[in-house]
């Protein structure tokens, strides 16, 4: 399978997985998923959930994808430890107010859940004898 395949693949995985812990929280369960800012709550649907995992694989696939045609010598390790470093930063807004324990753990669980496609999936194993300046990304 070629790479940009299996990249499209998991891109598609990485929306559809947040997508799936939405409708078992919010329809399945009946908990709200809802951020609260003031005055202001700010429901979170399905669309929002696929449309931020959208963003988030694309970039990361972009990322990946450069690192790999400017011939980073370890575009795979630097682009995981990148990975890594945007999930802990994503996380940083559950530990403050204004969402309930089961939004902070459903919302929690959704950027988990992508980082669990995204980081091996996007990544993936290299081809044999493929260069960086060879990869399709």
């Amino acid at each position: 399978m070629s790479t940009r395949r299996r990249r499209v693949g998991v891109t598609t995985l990485a929306v559809v997985a947040p997508v799936l812990v939405w409708l078992i929280t919010d329809p399945l369960l009946g908990h709200r998923l809802r951020i609260a800012d003031g005055d202001k709550t700010l429901d979170i649907g399905a669309v929002p959930v696929a449309v931020v995992a959208l963003l988030a694989s694309l970039c990361g696939w972009g990322l990946l994808a450069a690192l790999e045609r400017f011939g980073a010598r370890r575009a795979r390790a630097i682009w995981t430890g990148v990975a890594g470093a945007v999930l802990a930063v994503s996380l940083v807004p559950f530990i403050g107010d204004g969402m309930d324990s089961g939004t902070r753990t459903s919302l929690a669980l959704m950027h988990l859940t992508v980082a669990a496609v995204l980081i091996p999936g996007l990544a993936g194993r290299r081809s044999p004898g493929a260069g960086a300046s060879t990869a399709k990304g």
